[in-house]
């Protein structure tokens, strides 16, 4: 495994990002949140990575917030009943099944779902990337979460970087872009 993150060897797993759980998030954190998420799961689609979906207690949370609907295309959006999807019976298993040895983590929130599931799947051995300004949790939490995930050996990136890690050539970004020609660039992410 290369210090570069290797798009053959990807997952992007988008996790619980519910309207009532993005409601709690404070603004900065917030702002742009939904467009990188977006624009990360168009990416992997994109470079064939393929994208796994979680939502929790969707009677309670909401489901997949509508702004991704689109972006994830026909990736499955699973309930999921445990906090850390490694140990979910439906969502642990279609990260497996993926066959990737690398598990990209977006969404919500950072201290609880996203951390558990970090810490869970570098258990199971995968390598663990957080998108830092794609993922987020209410107050100090998120600064929190993203301490805990870093110290035990997550790659911390930003969606910007992530993305161009995928493309890898000028040559792949253009034709990205060709294929996105509507496309916005998200707050924060330069293209």
């Amino acid at each position: 495994m290369g210090l570069l993150i290797d798009p053959d060897d990807c997952v992007l797993v988008v996790i619980d990002v519910q309207a009532d759980f993005l409601a709690r998030v404070d603004d900065p954190i917030k702002d742009g949140l939904l467009e990188r998420i977006a624009f990360l799961a168009l990416g992997a689609r994109f470079c064939g990575i393929p994208v796994v979906a979680s939502v929790e207690s969707p009677e309670d949370w909401g489901g997949l917030h509508p702004a991704l609907v689109e972006a994830v295309g026909d990736a499955p959006v699973l309930r999921k009943a445990v906090f850390g999807l490694a140990d979910d019976p439906l969502v642990g298993p279609a990260v497996r099944e993926t066959g990737r040895g690398t598990a990209v983590l977006t969404g919500l929130e950072t201290d609880v779902c996203v951390a558990q599931s970090a810490l869970g799947l570098l258990d199971e051995g995968l390598r663990v990337v957080v998108v830092e300004d794609a993922v987020g949790s209410p107050g100090t939490a998120h600064a929190a979460g993203l301490d805990r995930m870093r110290r035990a050996g997550v790659v911390p990136v930003v969606a910007k970087q992530l993305h161009y890690e995928w493309m890898r050539s000028v040559e792949r970004a253009r034709a990205f872009r060709a294929a996105h020609p509507d496309l916005v660039q998200p707050p924060g992410v330069l293209l």
